[in-house]
């Protein structure tokens, strides 16, 4: 596909404004959700804080990894709650919603959702290695536990280390936000290209930047939450957000 025909499929999708308070009333509705169906989000929370804990497992003693896979793990978070875009999208209609819901939305159709899966996989594989080498290049000690990164990254005396680390964080979070902010329900819902969708969801983050600023704050503040709780937190966390999603998608995209 040309890009051309990408920006000619975008077009056929208008985008919509929001006010600044509009991301609590997806949360709203994206508990609404959770509550109404909640086995499917509890087991893909679960899934997630089984994930986390083989990390753990894996790699306890290299903070400074675990650290960048469980944010790189961040970026690819929208291809995971599809089941969950599938289920809020059959409550919506009035139609019946359950696992098989969430296990149909990943069944093969095409190869669009792969393609942008992969994409989001490569960007949170790139961060992983990014931040692991800054770590590893610049920290003045080995960074093992989280005691070693507050002491050594976060109060480090140079006092620019952590700071370079959220700046390269957020300058490939940022453009990856944008990219897949409504991406994934659309491709889930409509019959559009990878590209067409990210346009799509660049011209929805570019009509609303405040509103979709607070967010990616809300989604990084519920996920650190998860993450404090040891990933218990997760089981409640993984489906709100995803339910959310699906809505904030309905909220800000429409069919032209």
């Amino acid at each position: 596909m040309n890009d051309s025909h990408a920006i000619i499929e975008s077009r056929r999708y208008t985008t919509r404004a929001v006010p600044l308070s509009r991301p609590l009333d997806w949360l709203v509705a994206g508990c609404r959700d959770f509550l109404r169906c909640p086995g499917p989000g509890l087991l893909h929370g679960a899934a997630v804080a089984l994930f986390g804990a083989l990390l753990c497992w894996q790699i306890p003693d290299q903070f400074w990894l675990l650290n960048g896979a469980f944010t790189g793990f961040m970026l690819v978070a929208p291809v995971v709650a599809t089941g969950l875009y599938a289920i809020s999208r059959a409550l919506e209609h009035g139609q019946p919603a359950g696992l098989m819901t969430a296990v149909h939305a990943w069944k093969p159709r095409d190869s669009r959702m792969v393609v942008f899966g992969l994409l989001l996989a490569l960007a949170g594989t790139g961060w992983v290695m990014t931040s692991a080498a800054l770590i590893w290049a610049c920290a003045p000690a080995p960074v093992s536990t989280p005691e070693d990164f507050l002491r050594l990254v976060v109060l480090a005396e140079q006092g620019w280390l952590f700071e370079a680390w959220l700046a390269l964080g957020g300058l490939l979070a940022a453009p990856v936000f944008a990219s897949s902010v409504v991406a994934i329900p659309l491709l889930l819902d409509r019959d559009i290209g990878v590209l067409g969708a990210v346009l799509t969801s660049w011209r929805v983050v570019m009509e609303n930047p405040a509103p979709l600023a607070l967010w990616g704050v809300a989604i990084a503040g519920f996920t650190l939450f998860g993450m404090a709780t040891g990933l218990v937190g997760m089981l409640v966390v993984v489906p709100l957000l995803g339910h959310a999603s699906w809505h904030a998608y309905r909220d800000l995209v429409r069919a032209a």
